[in-house]
Formats: structure tokens, C-alpha cells, sequence
């Protein structure tokens, strides 16, 4: 009654069934849910994916790159910052990036993976102390992509391995949530500095489909500004350090 369908049209639509679903059926449905900006995108990809007439021929390669000019913007930051993908993948980061988020990028050999990380490390549940929060969000960015991309093996297999390995990843997959993960603010308890309260931005980047950069900051003078410093201080004697030994190698 509130999307101004039949009931019939309705089950039909519910199911999956969206062939022919005008504009102002979508917009009407959206009211009557009261969906978000992300649930509404969501149930569009979704109609979309339904009226589809065949599946598409483009995928996306199994290893996205980053082009250098996007890795050269983030070394040229003075903030952390990383580029990542819809899957959550973590496919580049500058120094000070690679150093907040090191427990992350050092738990695997290749590509790091939040997800993974999230739901597949016992460490994340020390360096993200509002990890329920952090879990929820990323589940949650994940749903969302898989309405944009069903036919994304990649994401296929990485939504299996953690819905196999991981209940609290099932739980939360069963809920259908979506979100766009765009600004906020975020607590991890790093190794060497410890605590840290950030605000973060995500830039998309229009030139690379699903990639983005996330830059953090501190409130100007805060203990999480001064445990950057620290961090950027650590970071550049762990680098040094690294430097002298190649030197004196014979």
C-alpha cells in the first residue's frame, strides 16, 4: 500500500522478479522501506543484476594494480593513507599508511586483506578495540559490492572462505546490510604507539573503477596526534635502520 503496488507485483518484485520495474515502482518501494543512500543503491544494483539479459563478458583482473601517479599522490601525503578496493583488498599505501595499519599488511605475504584480517586474525581484536563496529561496517561494504559485482569470482571466493572459516563473518553476511564506507572516525590500539583516535576520508578515484584512497588525521595537538608523530619518528629510524644494514653488508 505505501509503494503504491499490488500485492501480487509485490511478492513478485521480493522474489527477485523485477523484469519491467518502471522508475516509480523502485522509488516507491524505497519510500515505503524508508531505505538509506546505500540501501537504495543496493536494491538498484540488484534490479539491475535481475533484468539483466545476460552475464556480462568484462572481469576485472584477478590482481588490481595501482597506477603509479596514485602512488605517487600518496607518498606525497603527509597524513597515512592506502588505496583499497571493493573486495578489501589493501593494494597500496605510503609509508606512514604501511605503518598504522602494519598488523594488517605484515599477517599476510601479497595482498592484504581487511576482511581477512577482520575476521581471520586473532590480532584484530586488539588493534580495532570497537572491532564488533569495525566487522559490521566491513560485512557490510562487502554486501554492497557483491550487489554491484555478482559476477565477481574474486569477491566469490573471498565471501566463501570467510563464511566457512568464520561464524561471526556468517552472522553478519545473514543480516544483508550495506553501507558506504565514506567518513568517520576510527580507534586502533597500534603495537608501538598505541591508541590512536583518527578521522578518515574516502576519495574515490574515477579513473580506477572500486579503487579508492582512505586518509586519516588527528585533532590538531591530541595524544593521537602526538602518537603520530611518534609513529612517523619510528618509522623513519625503522628505515634508516634498514638502510645501514644493506650498507654494511659485504
Amino acid at each position: 500500500m505505501l509503494a503504491g503496488i499490488s500485492v501480487e507485483y509485490y511478492t513478485r518484485f521480493e522474489r527477485g522478479n523485477a523484469a519491467g520495474a518502471s522508475d516509480d515502482v523502485i522509488e516507491g518501494v524505497v519510500r515505503a522501506l524508508q531505505l538509506d543512500e546505500a540501501e537504495r543503491a543496493h536494491l538498484l544494483d540488484l534490479v539491475r543484476s535481475a533484468n539483466a539479459t545476460r552475464r556480462p563478458t568484462r572481469r576485472r583482473p584477478s590482481q588490481e594494480r595501482v597506477r603509479p601517479v596514485v602512488q605517487r599522490i600518496l607518498d606525497s601525503m603527509i597524513a597515512p593513507a592506502y588505496v583499497r578496493n571493493g573486495r578489501l583488498d589493501l593494494l597500496a599505501a605510503n609509508t606512514l599508511g604501511r605503518a598504522l595499519y602494519a598488523p594488517v599488511f605484515d599477517s599476510v605475504v601479497g595482498t592484504a586483506n581487511m576482511a581477512r584480517f577482520l575476521f581471520l586474525e586473532p590480532d584484530a581484536v586488539s588493534f580495532f578495540p570497537d572491532w564488533g563496529a569495525i566487522a559490521n561496517d566491513a560485512v557490510a561494504i562487502l554486501r554492497a559490492e557483491a550487489g554491484r559485482d555478482p559476477y565477481d569470482k574474486e569477491l566469490s571466493q573471498l565471501i566463501g572462505e570467510l563464511s566457512t572459516q568464520s561464524q561471526e563473518f556468517g552472522v553478519r553476511w545473514a543480516t544483508h546490510n550495506v553501507k558506504f564506507h565514506r567518513t568517520g572516525t576510527k580507534t586502533l590500539h597500534h603495537p608501538v604507539v598505541g591508541t590512536v583516535i583518527l578521522d578518515y576520508e574516502a576519495l574515490d578515484l574515477p579513473g580506477d573503477v572500486g579503487q579508492r584512497i582512505l586518509v586519516y588525521s588527528a585533532e590538531p595537538g591530541s595524544p593521537s596526534q602526538q602518537a603520530l608523530d611518534l609513529l612517523v619518528s619510528w618509522t623513519t629510524t625503522s628505515s634508516r635502520d634498514r638502510n645501514d644494514e644493506t650498507v654494511d653488508r659485504p
